[in-house]
């Protein structure tokens, strides 16, 4: 399996997140990366490269031009007001307040996120570069006729909508990946998001479009983040009615009920649709200890559900997502990869 990485991802580490009325470290930190750089090498999953220079043809074909805008000026913005710590909004346009993007960094800030456990630091916007451009990297061996491949993405990417960024994400990698699926000449694309969050920026990108099928299973909305997205009724608009699939499940939910239910209902779906691709928003938060989130798969599931998904039949591309316990992150990650390869 070919696997894209990229040591910029260090260069965002923010030094504290706003969790429970604290600062903590945050748990999406670089460690992650190193844990699973790790385990791949132990396995012997060394086809491991640099990623090209960052295409932004696709990119931009996701994510608006203002809001790419703000991302590369926000932290000299930032600067500019001799702020002493890292950019963090203190203001978000409310309801029944005016949705149009301030000149003064502290308004920015507030229009364009969407979560603010998520800081902007001086490295940001290169690693979330980098980062779409593991995804792309990835996605080009599929476009060769690799059968498969894994984008090891750093900052993660799907809470990433078409103008705002959050939950620890920038660029949107599996969005902007799909995109270059299609550009590269498949028609039908499938983005499955096994992430414990809901990709609501995923959603949001292609909830109109009906060239790319998306469906996650996820924490329900009334329990976990993001909270506002991710309900079982949201199943597209205009175009892209019937093109988004939601599977909202209930705080404890085991294996049982997360494989043998809503990822074999949804791989089922996917056979259906026939996609030329599959892209999987690779999140391993979904593990019995993941600090912030609450399922209860073992590290022998994440292997079961990588067959299940080999058995699918389609050219699959992998981007990582989430997984916040850090020491297991590897373990879990790559038991989805070998599973696959296994399948």
């Amino acid at each position: 399996m070919k696997i894209v990485r990229s040591e910029a991802h260090r260069l965002h580490f923010p030094k504290g997140e706003l969790y429970g009325g604290v600062l903590v470290r945050p748990f999406e930190c670089p460690e992650r990366w190193d844990y699973i750089m790790q385990r791949l090498s132990e396995q012997g999953l060394q086809q491991v490269v640099d990623p090209p220079p960052l295409d932004m043809t696709p990119v931009r074909k996701i994510h608006g031009e203002d809001f790419l805008s703000f991302l590369a000026e926000a932290w000299a913005l930032w600067e500019a007001e001799n702020y002493a710590g890292e950019a963090i909004p203190s203001v978000i346009p409310a309801r029944r307040m005016r949705q149009k993007a301030p000149r003064h960094i502290d308004g920015k800030l507030g229009f364009y996120c969407m979560a603010i456990e998520t800081a902007i630091t001086s490295g940001t916007w290169e690693a979330a570069q980098s980062s779409a451009a593991c995804a792309l990297g990835a996605q080009r061996y599929i476009a060769a006729g690799e059968p498969h491949a894994f984008a090891l993405c750093r900052p993660p990417g799907h809470h990433a909508g078409k103008d705002l960024y959050g939950g620890y994400c920038f660029l949107n990698n599996a969005a902007i990946a799909a995109q270059a699926c299609l550009d590269s000449g498949a028609a039908r694309v499938a983005l499955l998001d096994v992430d414990f969050h809901h990709g609501n920026g995923s959603q949001d990108i292609f909830y109109e479009r009906d060239d790319v099928y998306y469906l996650s299973l996820h924490g329900q909305p009334q329990d976990a983040f993001p909270h506002f997205l991710g309900y079982a009724d949201e199943s597209g608009a205009g175009p892209g009615e019937g093109f988004n699939r939601n599977y909202p499940l209930a705080p404890g939910t085991a294996y049982d009920v997360w494989g043998g239910q809503a990822l074999e209902d949804a791989c089922k779906r996917i056979s259906r649709y026939a996609p030329d691709v599959l892209v999987v928003s690779l999140g391993v938060d979904t593990f019995e200890h993941d600090p912030i989130s609450f399922f209860k798969l073992t590290s022998t599931d994440f292997s079961v559900y990588g067959e299940r998904l080999a058995k699918l039949r389609v050219p699959t591309l992998f981007i990582m997502e989430g997984g916040y316990a850090v020491s297991e992150i590897g373990t879990n990650t790559v038991n989805v990869l070998t599973g696959f390869l296994q399948g």
